[in-house]
């Protein structure tokens, strides 16, 4: 844990300057006069099989609670959730269960092209990369075009030529490798199957006790993509997105309908504009908008409730507040 506390601590120099973004134009959080806090994380909506086993079931939930565990000490003491959610998907980009940083699939030519958006929710502040090759954290590049450029979004070569002066830790395309990635590419490319544990895009989402919301996603993509192809994880509104007004949001899924139906926009706007729960917001638009094998998100809105949607068989998953919760689960 030592090395998480690390990162955590050296986030947590930096809150103390962030705390005052609570009240602006973006809108105050409810959870201001409380103190309390709430954070879920999501590691992909898919369909990983229910005869996985007990050692395999027990991988899964023991990572995620590593992970969920890290971000909810960064707000118990007084982080900042824009820190929190940085943390956590730090965390599971150096995971190979997860298709995020090492582990990521492949793209149809053998290569690798990570995505990672992250929005504050205080200032609507966000930063998005799309085809980093090169980049062991995309979040944290990610959030450093947010903080450290006017821009938005870079891609492909242009991120990695603002990786050059970011930071960030930097590594060869081979450290995403992984066997078991690279077997699914070669089903996928013979057309004998589909990957069946889903696609492992991770995310996270948070409310800190200085009353701000914010939301962090992380891929790899999709299995055999086209080089080029980006989905909705690095697409502010449509994987991602976060407001003091209303929620955090991160996506999992088929990354062309999240953007079609700007599934994370449509759930911070029904929370409100709508006066809608998280629950109700999310159930509402997977349901109704999405087809049954789409995917899933994760919210936590201004007041602190936590809702873990998702129409897939199973979606990796945690979450915890305050006032004690601590939960993962994969299925249903």
């Amino acid at each position: 844990m030592r090395p998480i506390r690390l990162l955590a601590g050296l986030l947590l120099a930096a809150a103390a300057s962030m705390t005052g973004c609570a009240g602006n134009d973006a809108g105050s959080s409810d959870a201001l006069t409380t103190g309390k806090w709430s954070i879920a994380l999501h590691g992909g909506a898919g369909f990983v099989p229910y005869d996985i086993g007990p050692e395999k079931t027990a991988e899964y939930e023991r990572s995620l609670s590593n992970a969920l565990r890290a971000g909810a000490e960064v707000l118990d003491e007084g982080g900042t959730a824009l820190d929190a959610v940085e943390v956590v998907v730090r965390i599971l980009e150096d995971d190979p269960l997860y298709n995020a940083g090492r582990g990521a699939v492949f793209t149809a030519d053998g290569g690798h092209e990570l995505d990672a958006s992250i929005m504050d929710g205080s200032t609507h502040a966000c930063g998005a990369v799309t085809g980093v090759r090169t980049v062991r954290h995309p979040i944290t590049l990610a959030r450093r075009v947010m903080e450290r450029s006017r821009h938005v979004f870079f891609a492909a070569d242009g991120a990695e030529h603002f990786a050059d002066s970011a930071g960030v830790e930097r590594v060869e395309t081979s450290f995403f490798d992984t066997e078991r990635r690279r077997k699914v590419l070669e089903e996928v490319l013979a057309e004998r199957a589909q990957e069946k544990e889903g696609g492992s895009t991770v995310g996270c989402v948070a409310l800190d006790t200085y009353g701000n919301v914010a939301a962090a996603t992380s891929t790899g993509g999709m299995t055999a993509k086209a080089p080029g192809r980006i989905g909705d994880s690095p697409i502010i509104g449509a994987g991602t997105y976060a407001s003091n007004r209303s929620c955090a949001v991160s996506c999992t899924g088929v990354g062309e309908q999240y953007i079609r139906n700007t599934v994370a926009r449509d759930i911070a706007a029904l929370v409100e504009f709508e006066q809608m729960s998280a629950e109700e917001a999310a159930t509402l638009v997977h349901t109704r908008y999405l087809d049954p094998r789409d995917g899933g998100a994760i919210v936590v809105s201004r007041t602190g409730e936590i809702a873990l949607v998702f129409t897939t068989r199973s979606m990796l998953r945690g979450a915890a507040d305050s006032s004690g919760r601590f939960d993962v689960a994969i299925w249903e």
